[in-house]
C-alpha cells in the first residue's frame, strides 16, 4: 500500500515520517517511538489535517479506511507524550568492516604500490600523477588508433596507458596496498632500459625523472586530438590561444612554450628602440638578435654550474636555480663577423600550463679519466636549494605574458590595501565578512551568474596566457605533490612520493586553516607514500625536504595553478 508523507509535532520538533496505513495504528505508534522515546501505551496523537479521525487517535482505528489521498501533503498531526526510552539513531551506524572496497577507501588513508623489486621509482611518481584531474579524465577517454594495433611499439604504449590508469583506479577503490604488476611489467617493455638487472639478477634502481618523461612522452604521442583535449578540460576544448600549438594532453597540461633569445656579446644587436637605434654608429657592425620558441615539460632548477658549465654560482632557493638554467653563454657563428662568437642565451615562458614540474639538478656525470675501471660516474649534489608551498613564475616570463598576470596582480594588490586599511581605521572586517556571505547565501544561482556576466563585461578581455587557467590568474601556483630521493648513491638510494591531502586543496575547504610558525604559510595536511607504508604529515615537514644531508631531499616538485 502507499505511503504518505507526514509531519507530527510533538512540542517543539517537527517529525517527519512516511505512514503506512497497512500497518495500522500500531505500526504508527512503533515509528513514533523509534524517533522520541515516547511509550506507545502513553502516547496521544491528535489530528491537524482535515479528513482524519476526530479527538485522540483508538488503536481500534482502521488507518486504510481513511481517505489519506485527498488530504494535501504532508498530513499534519499533534502528539503528545514524554519520552522515556532510548531513542535509535536517525542514521544507522555503519562499520567500515561492513562497506564495499571501494566506499572503504575513501575512510581511510590512501592506498600505497607494492615494491615489486627496487620499484620505488615508479610507485613515487604515479602516486603523484594520480592527484592529476586532466591527466585522469584524458587516460579514461584514450582509445589506441587503428594504426597503433599493426605496430608492436604501439601495443607496448596501448598496454602502458591502459596498466597506468588501471593502477590509478585500484588505488581508488581499494583501501589496501596495491601490487602494480601489469604496470610494472609495461613499462618494462616500453622503456627496455628500465628492465636492466645487477650482477646477481635484481632490478637495479631506475631514474624517478627518466620514468616520468618516458611516460609522458609516451602520452604526448597517443593522446592526440580534439577527444582527448576536451575530456582533459572537462568536456570543452580549449581555444587556439590558448593552446598555442599544443595538439595533446600532455603538452596542454604540462607543456611551457619557452621564447629563447641569442644575443651577440661581441656586437651591437638591433633594437626597437628608437633612442637606442639613434645612438647607435651607423658604421658599426649590427647581429639581429635570434628568437625562437620551443616547448618544454617541465623546468629545471640547476643546483651547481648552470647551462654554463664554467659558472660558480651558489644557488639556496628554487628560483635562483631556475634563472641559472633559464640563461648562459654559448658559441655560435656570427653572419656580420663572418666567424664563432660568444652570444648570451636567455629563456622566457610565453604559454602557463596548468600544471608546473620542477625537476632539481641532483645527479650529474662526473668524468674520471683516470681510472682504469670507468670513464665517468654519476653523482649526487647534497647541498640544500629551498622552495616554498606557493611558486611565483612572474619574472620567468616574457613582457606579453607578464602585461596580462599584471593586470589580476594589480587588482589583487588593490584589494589587499583596501583591506589593511580598514583594518588600520578600525573598521570591524569580520562583520563585513559576515555580511558578504549572508548576502551570497542569499543569491540564487542566477543572480551570481548574471553578476559574474557584469563583472567581465566591464573589464576588458585579456588575451590568453594558457589552456585551464582561471581568468584572473596571477601566476601564482601551489605544490601538491614532490618526489623525494633518499641516499647519496646516485644510482641506488630510495624515492618517495609525498601529496597534499584532497580537504586542503586551494578551492577546496573554507575551514580556518593552521598556519606554519609565526608565518603566514598554511600548514596543510599531506600524506608521505613509502611504498606500500603511507603515513600522513604536514606542508611544514615538506618545506624540510630541500637536501643539506641523508634525509629525503626534492627531486620533483609538481604545481598546479592557484584559484
Amino acid at each position: 500500500m502507499t505511503a504518505y508523507k507526514t509531519l507530527v509535532k510533538w512540542g517543539k520538533e517537527s517529525i517527519e515520517i512516511e505512514m503506512d496505513p497497512s500497518q495500522g495504528v500500531d505500526g504508527l505508534k512503533q515509528t513514533l517511538q523509534a524517533r522520541t522515546g515516547v511509550p506507545k501505551d502513553r502516547m496521544k496523537i491528535m489530528p491537524k489535517s482535515k479528513g482524519l479521525w476526530k479527538g485522540v487517535l483508538k488503536d481500534t482505528q482502521d488507518l486504510s479506511a481513511l481517505k489519506l489521498a485527498g488530504i494535501s501533503p504532508p498530513i499534519q498531526m499533534l502528539m503528545m507524550g514524554s519520552a522515556t526510552l532510548p531513542v535509535e539513531p536517525v542514521k544507522k551506524t555503519i562499520f567500515l568492516e561492513d562497506l564495499p572496497p571501494e566506499e572503504a577507501a575513501k575512510m581511510v588513508e590512501p592506498s600505497g604500490l607494492v615494491n615489486l623489486g627496487n620499484t620505488c621509482y615508479l610507485n613515487s611518481v604515479t602516486q603523484c600523477l594520480r592527484v592529476i584531474p586532466q591527466l585522469r579524465d584524458g587516460l579514461k577517454s584514450y582509445t589506441p588508433s587503428s594504426s597503433n594495433g599493426a605496430s608492436q611499439q604501439g601495443q607496448m604504449h596501448a598496454l602502458l596507458l591502459k596498466s597506468l590508469l588501471s593502477t590509478m583506479d585500484s588505488l581508488d577503490k581499494s583501501p589496501n596496498a596495491i601490487s602494480p604488476n601489469n604496470l610494472v611489467m609495461s613499462t618494462k617493455m616500453s622503456f627496455p632500459q628500465m628492465a636492466q638487472t645487477g650482477p646477481g639478477g635484481a632490478p637495479m634502481q631506475q631514474d624517478a625523472e627518466e620514468f616520468y618523461s618516458s611516460i609522458m612522452g609516451v602520452c604526448a604521442g597517443e593522446m592526440r586530438g580534439d577527444p582527448s583535449l576536451k575530456a582533459a578540460f572537462g568536456g570543452e576544448k580549449p581555444s587556439g590561444g590558448q593552446l598555442d600549438g599544443a595538439d595533446n594532453v600532455i603538452d596542454a597540461v604540462f607543456g611551457l612554450k619557452m621564447e629563447e633569445t641569442l644575443t651577440c656579446d661581441e656586437l651591437t644587436t638591433t633594437s626597437t628602440d628608437k633612442d637606442d637605434a639613434m645612438d647607435t654608429d651607423a658604421n658599426a657592425l649590427v647581429e639581429p638578435a635570434v628568437v625562437s620558441h620551443d616547448l618544454h615539460r617541465k623546468l629545471v632548477c640547476n643546483i651547481q654550474g648552470g647551462s654554463d658549465s664554467s659558472s660558480q654560482v651558489n644557488i639556496t632557493h628554487i628560483g635562483e636555480g631556475i634563472q641559472l638554467s633559464l640563461t648562459g653563454k654559448l658559441e655560435k657563428y656570427s653572419e656580420a663577423l663572418g666567424r664563432n662568437a660568444q652570444w648570451t642565451r636567455s629563456q622566457k615562458i610565453a604559454r602557463l600550463p596548468p600544471c608546473l614540474v620542477v625537476q632539481f639538478g641532483r645527479f650529474y656525470w662526473k668524468a674520471t679519466p683516470d681510472s682504469q675501471d670507468h670513464s665517468g660516474v654519476k653523482c649526487k649534489v647534497m647541498k640544500p636549494v629551498g622552495f616554498q608551498s606557493v611558486f611565483d613564475v612572474y619574472e620567468f616570463c616574457n613582457d606579453k605574458v607578464k602585461k596580462v598576470l599584471k593586470v589580476a596582480r594589480d587588482k589583487a594588490l588593490a584589494e589587499e590595501e583596501d583591506r589593511v586599511a580598514k583594518k588600520l581605521r578600525g573598521e570591524d572586517l569580520e562583520d563585513d565578512v559576515k555580511k558578504e556571505d549572508e548576502a551570497m547565501e542569499e543569491d540564487d544561482e542566477e543572480a551570481a551568474a548574471l553578476q559574474a556576466a557584469l563583472a567581465m563585461s566591464v573589464e576588458p578581455e585579456q588575451p590568453p596566457v594558457g589552456p585551464g587557467l582561471p581568468h584572473d590568474f596571477q601566476g601564482l601556483y601551489e605544490l601538491f605533490a614532490v618526489v623525494t630521493h633518499k641516499g647519496r648513491d646516485a644510482d641506488g638510494g630510495h624515492y618517495m612520493g609525498w601529496v597534499k591531502a584532497d580537504n586542503t586543496a586551494s578551492n577546496g575547504s573554507d575551514k580556518k586553516r593552521e598556519k606554519i610558525g609565526d608565518s603566514d604559510e598554511d600548514n596543510d595536511d599531506w600524506f608521505v607514500f613509502d611504498d606500500d607504508e603511507v603515513s600522513p604529515c604536514k606542508t611544514e615537514d615538506i618545506l624540510k625536504l630541500k637536501g643539506g644531508g641523508d634525509w629525503h631531499m626534492s627531486y620533483l616538485n609538481f604545481y598546479r595553478a592557484k584559484k
